[in-house]
């Protein structure tokens, strides 16, 4: 379990309750050291003395959202490849362990599922770009996980395929999470489940026919090539 320095009271927690509202609703570029002290109702001086700097603030934001994430995907992950040991798991599972834990998360945050959402969503908008050394080993490490779990479901894809598939999977999540307003005007239908539960169903199978697309076929093949000319 990585260890996250998260303040649970006083002036250093009121500047990340506040940054993490503001980073959540306008993004992470959008947002200044100003914004966040005149909305904590702080000194302009108090984010370089509580975080050393704006980048410290933000990479305490990602470390306490992106941790728990990633710890909980790769515990997912671990459950499958267990309860499937010596056959092929179902690849809406292995889905499922990827995408489930950005939801599961919210029942451990203060920000309301609104904001909780859009933040998660904007922080693995920009998980390629500047991710705090703390948390750098261990995304590589899920990521290096899902992509040899995705393959042995899919083994005749090739490289370059399976990364473009994995690619627009988290952009569905990252679209459904960081778009929250406009996800939530779209027609739920009447299940009593919650909305997001509900979307995250449907971003489930949609990744999970977009993942396999191709494969029957391609399966077919390898097992009697002759098939090939039989169209």
């Amino acid at each position: 379990m990585h260890e996250v320095p998260f303040p649970q009271s006083g002036p250093k927690r009121k500047l990340l309750d506040v940054a993490e509202e503001l980073f959540a609703e306008k993004g992470f570029e959008a947002v200044s050291v100003r914004d966040i002290t005149q909305a904590a109702k702080a000194n302009v001086a108090a984010i370089n003395y509580h975080f050393g700097s704006r980048d410290g603030l933000i990479a305490m934001v990602v470390v306490r959202h992106l941790v728990p994430v990633c710890e909980e995907r790769l515990a997912r992950l671990d459950a499958v490849e267990k309860r499937w040991a010596g056959k092929t798991p179902p690849l809406e599972e292995i889905i499922e362990a990827m995408l489930r834990p950005l939801l599961g998360q919210l029942r451990k945050s203060d920000l309301s599922e609104r904001l909780f959402y859009k933040l998660i969503g904007r922080i693995f908008a920009q998980a390629g770009e500047g991710m705090p050394s703390s948390v750098e080993g261990l995304l590589a490490k899920t990521n290096d996980r899902f992509k040899k779990a995705f393959g042995k479901v899919l083994p005749t894809l090739s490289g370059e395929d399976l990364a473009w598939r994995i690619h627009f999977v988290s952009g569905g999540m990252i679209h459904m999470l960081s778009n929250y307003d406009s996800v939530q005007k779209l027609p739920a239908g009447s299940s009593a489940a919650s909305a997001m539960e509900v979307t995250l169903g449907r971003l489930i199978r949609f990744s999970a026919a977009g993942m396999g697309e191709g494969m029957a076929v391609a399966a077919e093949l390898v097992e009697s090539p002759q098939a090939f000319f039989d169209f």
